[in-house]
């Protein structure tokens, strides 16, 4: 047998260029959106703007971006069929690589909110169960990230995808560290699991209906109802709060929009975008 071919390093290892070296506007503008809520973290941490506990509010939000970015990681998938953009496929290494850049920036910020004194933050780490779950997530992100290169894919060959599919554990770990960490204000993580949970309905349904609005549709009103059960339960059995009337909430307009109607509008807008091509008439 021959041995496998190791492919060359790539000029697309620099975020800016597409996969012929060309410099690509898209892939700047993600990249400029992907750094700009970490410039903006640092600058005002730096000018003393977070509050009266600034590092521990920093690393708050670098947690909450890694946890958003990591999820919309798993959106490009979903994007490139309901949209029908094949270039979606091609910004997922760069999306993936900066929740790992972000989930590392966390860690590093919660280390300067405890004077950068590691031993500390290492028996922190250990004792406290939501810091070691955001950890182990760490470490597996490091894995992936690691092993995102095109010589590594060559490598590993059939394992590759094996490997990567541990992003949806990592991923629903994540969500339950953000749970953890917010006890009884748990609105936002409870909208990051229903995104969760929608996105690996996606994942679930046949090829034929990935990018069908009448499914999208459905989709979106099974992830409504999931997230409220969610919410439901973690208020139940994590909380002293009322977790029937916050469930109530769901069907009380005057409430507020609560996270299950959030997941269900913009499931219900992606649902539409399958529209204007659909709709288009055929060419000749």
């Amino acid at each position: 047998m021959t041995a496998r071919a190791i492919p060359a390093p790539s000029r697309f290892a620099w975020p800016w260029l597409d996969r012929g070296g060309r410099v690509s506007a898209l892939r700047i503008a993600v990249l400029v959106a992907l750094t700009s809520p970490a410039l903006v973290l640092l600058a005002l941490l730096a000018g003393g703007d977070l509050g009266p506990e600034p590092w521990k509010q920093a690393t708050r939000e670098a947690g909450s971006h890694a946890a958003h970015i990591l999820l919309i990681s798993l959106a490009v998938t979903p994007l490139r069929w309901v949209a029908g953009w094949p270039k979606a496929a091609t910004l997922r290494r760069m999306v993936g690589l900066a929740a790992l850049a972000y989930a590392l920036l966390h860690l590093a910020l919660y280390a300067g909110h405890l004077a950068w004194d590691l031993w500390a933050v290492a028996k922190e780490i250990a004792l406290r169960v939501y810091l070691t779950l955001g950890f182990v997530v760490l470490l597996g992100l490091c894995v992936l990230g690691w092993t995102s290169t095109d010589r590594a894919q060559a490598r590993l060959g059939r394992r590759w995808k094996r490997l990567h599919r541990w992003v949806y554990a990592l991923s629903a770990a994540a969500v339950l560290h953000a749970f953890l960490q917010s006890r009884a204000r748990a609105d936002s993580a409870v909208v990051l699991a229903g995104c969760w949970i929608w996105l690996m309905l996606w994942r679930l349904l046949p090829g034929e209906h990935r990018a069908r609005p009448l499914a999208l549709a459905g989709l979106a009103v099974a992830a409504a109802v999931a997230t409220a059960v969610v919410e439901f339960v973690w208020y139940g059995a994590a909380t002293n709060l009322p977790a029937a009337r916050i469930l109530a909430a769901n069907l009380d307009l005057a409430a507020g929009l609560r996270p299950a109607q959030g997941i269900l509008l913009a499931g219900l807008a992606v649902a539409l975008l399958p529209l204007p091509r659909l709709l288009r008439p055929a060419r000749a």
